[in-house]
């Protein structure tokens, strides 16, 4: 009988240690970085939302989580003067997220409306996640429909194959599928076996051409971080559309414009929209300049050749508000010299250009 509470506690105990084996932890790390300088940032409030897991990143922007549980997390990361990162993490193993980019208000690219749609959508979680909430967009009890965004960040939505030069090492990749967002300044490469997708942030390609996905023709684009406006270097990417002597670029913005619907009117634009706009410039020497819109600032551009290419607009009916115009006007001045060969015989739009 006095054997009976010895074995019943070594049974207890393996019982304990075939759970804690089953009931595995894991380690969760990255590091944090500023989008536009790519400094490391300490100081980062990292949590895991819904939970009580909280860190700070320390020493070079790094964070570390140990002994989470196996679960679904949501990544939070929080700093003063910047938009909120957050990311869904599966945790199934020890995990490093790597480099995790912040990007300040007020970042090229991000614009004013846009940081006022992040602190909106902020709000709406607000109300999602306090159902008992007061108040609310409601009309006589009825809750309208949600506004939706219409477009997207991508210069191309669809996937481009292309060659990739990279900085380091002047390292070539070949094969990949890539689509470009401009906002975030980052390629989404999908490799050409098995179509997993990874991110490339912009910072680490010096140039790229890809294979228009409709017209298929190679377009051509080169990092901005080459050049200077007004002696600052540039953050994005520009399409190089003539080459030679006098170059012409293209530079494709996403303008975020914000929904102006009159709920109680009932008028207005419903949905919040991403625009694109293109802006041109010409290339002297490693300073990008945006072509004029005043006639006669745009032909001063060809110096000597002023007149000539003046009198080419005229004879050839080419109005220098419109691209093609300018397109043809650096393709005629370009072709002067010798050695040139151009890189598109026309003016191709941004694919998503006409459903923003």
């Amino acid at each position: 009988m006095k054997l009976f509470p010895k074995l019943f506690i070594t049974s207890i105990l393996f019982l304990v240690s075939i759970f804690w084996a089953s009931a595995q932890n894991f380690t969760l790390s990255g590091r944090v970085l500023d989008s536009e300088s790519n400094n490391y940032l300490d100081g980062v409030s990292v949590t895991l939302r819904g939970t009580a897991y909280g860190r700070v990143s320390v020493a070079g922007g790094n964070f570390e989580f140990k002994d989470l549980p196996e679960d679904k997390y949501t990544l939070s990361l929080n700093l003063e003067g910047y938009n909120r990162l957050e990311r869904v993490v599966n945790l199934q193993k020890d995990t490093d997220l790597g480099d995790l980019f912040l990007v300040r208000f007020g970042a090229e690219g991000s614009g004013a409306a846009l940081q006022k749609t992040i602190r909106s959508d902020n709000i709406l979680r607000l109300i999602n996640e306090r159902p008992n909430f007061i108040g609310g967009n409601m009309v006589y009890g009825i809750a309208p429909e949600p506004k939706k965004l219409e477009g997207n960040n991508y210069l191309d939505p669809k996937w481009n194959s292309a060659s990739i030069l990279l900085y380091r090492d002047q390292q070539m990749l070949e094969g990949f599928r890539v689509r470009y967002n401009i906002v975030s300044n980052m390629f989404e490469l999908m490799e050409p076996e098995n179509n997993l997708v990874s991110v490339m942030p912009g910072l680490r390609i010096q140039n790229i051409v890809w294979v228009d996905s409709t017209h298929r023709v190679p377009r051509y684009f080169v990092n901005g971080m080459d050049f200077r406006d007004e002696g600052s270097p540039i953050s994005g990417f520009f399409e190089v559309l003539v080459d030679g002597e006098l170059p012409l670029m293209r530079r494709t913005m996403a303008i975020f414009k914000e929904s102006n619907y009159n709920t109680a009117l009932m008028v207005g634009q419903r949905n919040d929209q991403i625009i694109k706009r293109n802006i041109y410039y010409y290339l002297e020497g490693k300073n990008v300049i945006e072509v004029p819109k005043n006639r006669k600032k745009f032909f001063l551009i060809f110096g000597e050749d002023a007149e000539e290419m003046e009198e080419f607009a005229g004879d050839n009916s080419l109005n220098i508000k419109d691209p093609n115009a300018i397109f043809k006007l650096f393709t005629q001045y370009n072709s002067q010299f010798p050695g040139f060969r151009p890189i598109m015989s026309q003016l191709l739009d941004d694919l998503d250009e006409k459903n923003p």
